[in-house]
């Protein structure tokens, strides 16, 4: 199995309702380290997954959505608890999507994607799924 990881990185403001978060309950900023990794059986003619500046540009074009804002405060997360394995699925989904859209080929070469957000050296999330064919 081979992979290709890129990083970048996000600056959100939340809150976490439920006692079980403790003092995240409250409004709080995270800063989360995003890696995306992606998994292939074999590599292309060119001995490649796929174009690292292709993922990597994809990965960036999806952080904008989170970075800078309060996650509370945007319509598509009203009443949802975005919690760090949330946020890695929510991004893997638009990952996925933009991948099937714009790069098909690409995209039906992988046999999987992880994405790991990073909170601090001692606690991270990760989400991950095949790729469905």
């Amino acid at each position: 199995m081979y992979s290709i990881t890129v990083r970048n990185n996000i600056l959100i403001a939340h809150s976490l309702p439920g006692d079980v978060f403790g003092p995240a309950q409250n409004m709080h900023g995270a800063t989360y380290i995003v890696d995306a990794e992606f998994f292939a059986e074999n590599v292309n003619k060119y001995n490649i997954i796929m174009d690292l500046g292709v993922v990597t540009n994809i990965l960036g074009e999806v952080l904008k959505f989170y970075s800078y804002k309060n996650l509370d405060e945007l319509e598509e997360f009203k009443g949802v608890i975005t919690s760090t394995e949330f946020l890695a699925k929510n991004i893997y989904e638009r990952i996925s999507a933009k991948l099937k859209k714009d790069f098909y080929d690409d995209y039906q070469s992988l046999y999987k994607i992880k994405i790991t957000l990073t909170e601090s050296n001692v606690a991270w999330a990760t989400f991950e799924q095949k790729i469905e064919k």
